[in-house]
């Protein structure tokens, strides 16, 4: 298996938490005021969002920094 990048271990993270939220991409997306296109660019990896979008998502999600960054997918 390849070596995920950051920009899609953060994604996969961030679909993680969304789905324990049982929001879609959409709802999530616009209950923080994203668009939901963007949001979804974020989620795939696809993006190289800014530490503004990663805290206001992780304010989204109810979790902190800390916690988020708090999974198997950052250990090196």
């Amino acid at each position: 298996m390849t070596e995920l990048d950051i920009k899609m271990r953060t994604g996969l993270r961030i679909k993680e938490l969304r789905a324990k939220t049982g929001l879609s991409q959409e709802s999530f997306a616009w209950g923080i005021g994203m668009a939901r296109t963007y949001f979804a660019e974020v989620e795939t990896g696809k993006r190289n969002m800014s530490l503004v979008n990663l805290e206001r998502i992780a304010d989204g999600l109810g979790v902190t920094l800390t916690e988020f960054f708090d999974s198997e997918l950052f250990d090196k």
